[in-house]
């Protein structure tokens, strides 16, 4: 087991853990939450060996075997799938013993080698490499590709292959989710829930870690405090715990009081449809853990538009893809993903784009934000249509070298060119007060930006479109950078936005709590999904068990 005996743990002058004490058992999945900031990643450091305690005793089984996603980008021209087999050490270690078996002539030794190499995997290791990286959305035909063909957030999910490749009995994971989309999120669960070693999760997924843990272990004012349960079951209890403790302060009621009253609002208006359904039950838990998201350091809140026109955007015979390369000769056509869209979108939609990686959620998103032109057909849009644009990076939209202040002054600038208006009026005092309600206060709105975490990032990009008073929201994975007291934030935000949300998001949560309908992208077009997010899970399952017979299918004729 591992065991933590009154640990102290700094970082330079900042005490992150003071004595504190926790025992994990062998095979517990556990969920480390708490704030940015309090610990989560310098405990793992402490686990993995590369910090040490300043003061108590931190023991793990010294034979246990352990495994965790390397951070640094990979530079290789190794092929994806030989990139992944080097992740079993133990096979590694097998087939180096291999080397030198043969090379020092030695019949026994060799013999030993080869028999220790077949029963580190040998006969099946590239089989077993190849079913995690096509778990994590990687296409057949990519198996072979270099490594540094792909982009960062695909190197980062090899990594997180090789990671569940190597043999372990404790397993790390800091954010594993964060380059997943929906599709690929789901084979993870499936393939935690059958890990047979201790698990140690950091996640701001909540519906992740309510899937694969039974364990919440908490860091709050430098402590550690263990849960029995998953998230969902943590945040009851301390919300119980809260609601003890607490005095009945006038500022937590009436944040409590603006949770309820927008539920209440929320309520009223849902149907009977599957999903509406779904999202009366994220706020029913929203108003049952009310003391928790009042006690949130963090709240913002959407203003009313200017104006809702209505339909908000027609698409007529509308196709979405993206333009050849720079370095593609000329007249190269355009890479067509959807074609032939004949939808609207109205006032007050909420709407959830689903659709595995690839089919084309990004770019849709981003024809309607004038990112990408449309490769064929029509979009037209009402008029006073105001769009409040997140993009998947975040870097898209901010200037690395730029502060947050720089950033509000140009819009501000930008925003009245165009004859709009933003929330607070565009001189610099009542921007930095704008900038203060996003928490970026004292010199924070002097930083550069590229010098911010992602989370600050996120914030930044989430202030600015909130000051534009936007009528259409476009948010492609909003959540990826944001721990779960903002992504609660969020939500609450997005329930009392008066205009249309359009969603991606791998993040269940928010989706089932934002969304009323969904639309399904696949194979070219573009078609309301008619049942919830659980019907959507049972939806990837049977596609990904379609492909797998496809293959199956495929690699016997060639055989053949």
């Amino acid at each position: 087991m591992i065991t933590l005996r009154n640990v102290t743990l700094r970082r330079g002058t900042k005490v992150l853990l003071d004595s504190t004490s926790v025992t994990l058992n062998p095979g517990e999945k556990v969920g480390l939450v708490g704030r940015n900031g309090a610990g989560k990643s310098t405990l793992f450091g402490l686990l993995n060996g590369t910090l040490h305690e300043d003061g108590g005793d931190c023991s793990i089984p010294a034979q246990w075997r352990m495994a965790q996603v390397a951070q640094d980008m990979p530079e290789t021209a190794q092929s994806a799938t030989d990139f992944v087999i080097e992740g079993d050490t133990l096979l590694l270690a097998a087939r180096a013993e291999v080397e030198a078996a043969e090379a020092s002539e030695d019949g026994m030794r060799m013999a030993h080698a080869y028999m220790a190499f077949h029963d580190a995997g040998a006969h099946d290791a590239e089989a077993r490499a190849q079913a995690l990286i096509q778990g994590l959305g990687f296409k057949t035909s990519e198996l072979a590709n270099p490594v540094n063909s792909f982009s960062g957030g695909w190197r980062m999910r090899l990594q997180l292959a090789r990671a569940l490749m190597c043999p372990s009995d404790l397993l790390l994971l800091d954010e594993p989710t964060n380059h997943l989309d929906l599709d690929a999120l789901v084979w993870l669960e499936a393939w935690l829930k059958r890990y047979a070693g201790t698990l140690i999760v950091i996640s701001h997924d909540r519906e992740f870690l309510d899937a694969i843990t039974q364990v919440t272990l908490h860091i709050d004012n430098a402590k550690l405090m263990r849960y029995g349960g998953n998230y969902s079951a943590f945040e009851d209890m301390r919300a119980e715990q809260m609601l003890l403790q607490q005095s009945a302060m006038a500022k937590q009621q009436d944040k409590i009081a603006h949770l309820k009253k927008f539920i209440d609002r929320f309520k009223a208006k849902a149907s009977k449809a599957k999903q509406a359904q779904s999202r009366v039950k994220a706020l029913e838990r929203m108003e049952k853990i009310a003391p928790v998201l009042a006690d949130a350091e963090f709240t913002f809140e959407f203003k009313e538009p200017a104006n809702l026109p209505n339909p908000m955007l027609s698409m007529l015979d509308a196709s979405f893809g993206y333009p050849p390369p720079a370095e593609a000769p000329a007249g190269t056509p355009p890479t067509v993903i959807v074609r032939n869209i004949n939808r609207s979108v109205h006032a007050g939609q909420r709407i959830g784009i689903l659709g595995a990686n690839g089919q084309g959620k990004s770019t849709l998103v981003k024809t309607i934000a004038h990112a990408l032109q449309a490769t064929g057909g029509e979009i037209s849009e009402g008029k006073g249509l105001n769009i409040g644009y997140f993009a998947q990076q975040e870097l898209d939209v901010l200037r690395p070298q730029d502060t947050p202040m720089e950033h509000m002054v140009r819009l501000a600038k930008e925003t009245i060119a165009a004859g709009r208006s933003g929330w607070v009026a565009g001189r610099e005092q009542d921007l930095r007060s704008f900038l203060g309600t996003f928490n970026f206060g004292g010199e924070m709105v002097k930083q550069p930006v590229g010098t911010m975490s992602g989370g600050e990032k996120a914030r930044l990009v989430l202030c600015m479109i909130v000051w534009q008073r936007p009528n259409l929201l476009l948010l492609d994975e909003p959540t990826n950078h944001l721990d779960l007291s903002t992504r609660e934030a969020l939500s609450v935000a997005l329930n009392e936005f008066e205009g249309t949300v359009m969603l991606v998001s791998h993040d269940r949560a928010l989706l089932r709590a934002v969304c009323d309908e969904f639309w399904l992208v696949s194979r070219g077009s573009i078609a309301p999904f008619d049942g919830d997010l659980d019907d959507y899970q049972r939806y990837l399952l049977d596609e990904a068990k379609r492909a797998r017979e496809e293959n199956s299918v495929a690699e016997k004729r060639r055989a053949a």
